[in-house]
């Protein structure tokens, strides 16, 4: 990127993250409650009823998964809320004609979703831990799924949102889409005690490897080798973002 460029990608960026820490207590704070709500209620019926992993109490092994859901949906929620609202107002033009590049767009809106994701997520983090113990055994795995889940969802979120041409149809993506693949990437249980033909379904959901990698760096342990989640994961990344860069490039839908 240029420099103008650069800066410019910087000043979308501040922007982003501004939108929703303005409005902090429904696109922060409201999926953390959410979040505490799901691991109350879980916890409290499964918990000693459940052991994951040998040893792993049921509440401890719920707790990554709750904070990975969380930075998935709320990394996608920002910037596909973000562009389509700005479509719809009409304030888009403002962006098209400054001289940023795709580049800059795909940075700045990407970065803030990550930005948005992560902080859920570490607000989650922070209020479960209070409900169970856990260590990170391998912090690592934590770090590279954490960040890579996060771009992933703000760059389908970004598709999304470039395709969607009202609220409705971003809403049907997130609940029809992006819900599911979450619910069913072994946020609430182990893959591995899934019946064989489930587990096969299961593997085919990229989401799944995101919150079992994570998972992973917790416990030391995980339902797959952590190398074929961090291969799967940032295959599915390579995807996202090249069909997201592509679609800006070409001005798909924000253009015409």
């Amino acid at each position: 990127m240029s420099a103008i460029s650069l800066a410019g990608a910087g000043t979308l960026l501040y922007k982003e993250v501004l939108r929703f820490w303005k409005v902090g207590f429904q696109t922060v704070a409201a999926p953390v409650i959410t979040a505490m709500l799901y691991l109350l209620i879980f916890g409290h019926v499964l918990e000693g009823r459940v052991t994951v992993f040998g040893s792993v109490g049921y509440t401890s092994f719920l707790i990554p998964g709750l904070v990975m859901m969380s930075v998935l949906q709320n990394a996608f929620a920002n910037s596909s809320s973000s562009l389509i609202q700005s479509k719809i107002t009409g304030n888009l033009v403002l962006l098209l004609v400054t001289p940023l590049s795709h580049w800059a767009w795909f940075v700045a809106y990407v970065g803030a979703s990550a930005v948005r994701g992560l902080t859920v997520g570490a607000g989650v983090l922070f209020v479960t831990l209070w409900f169970a113990p856990l260590h990170a055994a391998e912090p690592w795995w934590i770090v590279a799924f954490a960040f890579s889940g996060a771009a992933i969802m703000g760059a389908l979120g970004l598709v999304a949102g470039l395709w969607a041409e009202k609220f409705d149809q971003i809403a049907a993506f997130q609940n029809f889409v992006i819900v599911p693949m979450t619910f069913l990437s072994g946020v609430f249980y182990s893959v591995g005690s899934l019946p064989p033909a489930w587990q096969v379904a299961s593997h085919l959901n990229p989401f799944f490897y995101i919150v079992d990698g994570f998972r992973r760096g917790f416990f030391g342990v995980s339902d797959v080798s952590p190398w074929l989640s961090l291969a799967v994961v940032l295959t599915s990344l390579a995807v996202v973002c090249a069909l997201c860069l592509h679609l800006l490039r070409t001005g798909y839908k924000i253009r015409s």
